[in-house]
């Protein structure tokens, strides 16, 4: 007889276990290293305290009511709950705060996307640190991470939350066409955007602006294709970033990708994806997010960067089956 387990869930068998046990190892033995103290929170949130980080960020998690009738939420992700943290618990101490954690998340997606409801999360979360130094911290230190741990073809996308934004704010793109245009961006459907764009009935040079920024993904060469356009504080934010990883020597790790949006609403300047060649989602992604800590009393830059530890396990099982 087969006893089921909810679709997006897994057992982990002990061999499994044990390797992932020794992955987790060597990615927290870095983030020591580096300074990141490690935090752990509640698996529950109140419903709340997620909608006052990021409403889309509560969407996705799974609900359930405490025995007074709130509403609980599972956490989708640790950034909201660490800024809960230090809105609470620093109140009176001196950034920067450097925080990282290991925990499972748990968020509703798409049963159709192949992506897991629970998931093994690690991460580090930098506070009070501003743009490019922080961003450059946080991409420079997590590429150092995975390196350590063994993967050799992993890469970081480089973009910018704010980038697109800003673009349809210059160009005065009514508010209630914005998010589908961004939805479909984060989602990389570029018909989509396109036909979104056609319909905004813009002049040719501004819609030829819209339809081409998202496809400029590259090396540095990128950004010079944007110096000149509305964008181009967040080109150069960018290009100081990179020379700072540069500094790390992690800068061959890194792809400008100025169609990058993550799909939460907090970001508001660089943002983060990981990629490594065996697995087809990401291994991890993340951002800036000055806003978010001011929703929770305190009011910081901030810059971290997530990691879905199973899929990095896969890549690196991948790439040592390839390399034998």
């Amino acid at each position: 007889m087969i006893h089921p387990i909810p679709p997006g869930t897994r057992d982990v068998l002990p061999e499994e276990m044990r390797e992932l046990r020794e992955l987790t190892e060597t990615l927290r033995a870095r983030f020591d290293a580096a300074g990141y103290g490690e935090i752990s929170t509640p698996t529950m949130e109140y419903e709340d305290v997620l909608r006052r980080g990021d409403e889309r960020a509560a969407g996705a998690g799974y609900r359930l009511f405490d025995e007074h009738g709130q509403v609980l939420v599972l956490r989708p992700d640790m950034t909201i709950p660490i800024a809960r943290v230090v809105g609470t618990r620093y109140m009176d101490e001196e950034p920067p705060f450097r925080l990282c954690y290991f925990g499972n998340a748990y968020r509703e997606v798409d049963r159709r996307s192949g992506q897991a409801h629970e998931f093994l999360q690690t991460g580090v979360e930098l506070i009070g640190m501003p743009e490019p130094q922080g961003d450059a911290e946080v991409a420079g230190l997590v590429i150092e991470a995975l390196t350590e741990a063994g993967l050799t073809r992993h890469r970081l996308g480089l973009g910018d939350g704010s980038l697109y934004r800003t673009l349809l704010a210059e160009l005065e793109v009514p508010e209630e066409e914005r998010m589908p245009l961004l939805e479909a961006l984060s989602r990389r459907d570029l018909v989509d955007v396109q036909i979104g764009v056609d319909r905004l009935g813009l002049a040719s040079s501004a819609s030829e602006l819209l339809t081409r920024l998202p496809t400029l993904r590259g090396g540095p060469e990128v950004l010079d294709l944007g110096r000149d356009e509305p964008v181009s504080p967040a080109v150069e934010n960018l290009r100081a970033c990179y020379e700072l990883l540069a500094e790390r020597g992690v800068a061959d790790r890194v792809i400008f990708d100025l169609g990058l949006v993550r799909e939460l609403g907090y970001y508001t300047g660089a943002v983060f994806e990981v990629y490594d060649p065996a697995v087809g989602f990401a291994l991890g992604g993340g951002g800036r997010y000055d806003d978010l800590l001011g929703r929770f009393g305190r009011d910081l830059p901030a810059c971290g960067l997530a990691l879905d530890v199973q899929r990095v396990h896969v890549a690196l099982t991948a790439e040592e089956r390839e390399g034998s």
